[in-house]
């Protein structure tokens, strides 16, 4: 595997450690504060400008129930799988990567909270190498075409990441937002990149999506068609005040028309207070277990 240059990979390294942190930590109660502690990794950098702004106990409960709601893959059933294997993988984090503190503050550890356990594992001892003591660990995950390097320079079994190979910030957005890839996706990526935007005069939250990532069936009518289920929170006022509301659009078209269509536009009637809005869109297919693609966005309208 390739090793990418020095300056790319200190950018990524900072990111990733950075990655579990919002910009400006909030005061918090005892029972947010233990939660904040390891959901600030997976926690998009939307989410944590929302977190950090709201003002009591009662309303970071409700952001937390939806936090885990947001990445439920089947909502049908008691259990929330996303978050089982989340607390799964801390677990696992914190009683195998003890290097002076907790595992999932380890390079390993978020590492392997991210991405789950390796496909592929090799460690060697690099003979002549004067900048590492120890040994190189190479972690290889061939579904998401992904490797990372680890290193314990000094030989006193910490190890950080030296080198990665494949996309590294596309992993991460991929568990931060809560995608699951199944069988019977009618998403036929897996991370999915669709646009929002909000026209302030018609009121409207507009979304884009690419159509080609959509997979459309044959109705009775011999045309394309697709149900979209869509679950809309709306953070309005800096992140304060929420908004849900939930929609089924259905597209139908043809061949013809799909061929030259770049994009499926749904418009929303909504309108969104002055200042800052974030705008959390989740889309799902018409199965419990199809998967999902969501995007957050900060809007800011005129006063």
């Amino acid at each position: 595997m390739k090793k990418l240059c020095l300056p790319i990979i200190l950018v990524a390294v900072t990111a990733f450690a950075a990655a579990g942190r919002a910009a400006s930590k909030p005061k918090l109660d005892p029972e947010s504060e233990k939660w904040y502690r390891t959901a600030s990794l997976i926690m998009t950098k939307e989410e944590s400008k929302i977190f950090a702004r709201l003002p009591d106990p009662e309303s970071r409960k409700e952001f937390i129930s939806d936090f885990w709601a947001k990445r439920d893959p089947d909502p049908d059933t008691p259990a929330n799988e996303f978050k089982q294997e989340f607390e799964a993988r801390v677990a696992h984090a914190n009683s195998r990567f003890k290097e002076g503190g907790p595992g999932y503050n380890t390079d390993r550890g978020r590492i392997y909270i991210f991405m789950g356990p390796p496909d592929k594992f090799e460690e060697f001892f690099p003979q002549g190498d004067p900048n590492n003591r120890g040994s190189i660990i190479w972690w290889i995950y061939y579904d998401n075409h992904f490797g990372i390097e680890f290193a314990d320079e000094k030989g006193s079994g910490k190890y950080s990441i030296r080198s990665y190979d494949g996309d590294f910030f596309g992993a991460m957005d991929l568990i931060k937002l809560g995608n699951f890839v199944r069988i019977d996706d009618v998403f036929t990526k897996k991370f999915v990149k669709f646009e929002t935007s909000y026209d302030p005069a018609g009121r409207e939250i507009e979304v884009r999506i690419p159509s080609n990532a959509l997979m459309f069936r044959e109705n009775d009518e011999g045309k394309l068609q697709i149900d979209l289920f869509f679950t809309v929170y709306i953070y309005g006022n800096g992140g304060t005040s929420k908004e849900t509301f939930r929609e089924v659009r259905t597209v139908v078209t043809t061949d013809g028309e799909l061929s030259g269509m770049k994009t499926v536009t749904l418009r929303f009637a909504r309108t969104l207070g002055p200042g800052t809005n974030f705008v959390d869109v989740i889309i799902k297919g018409p199965k419990p277990t199809s998967s999902q693609i969501r995007r957050i966005f900060e809007i800011k309208v005129a006063g």
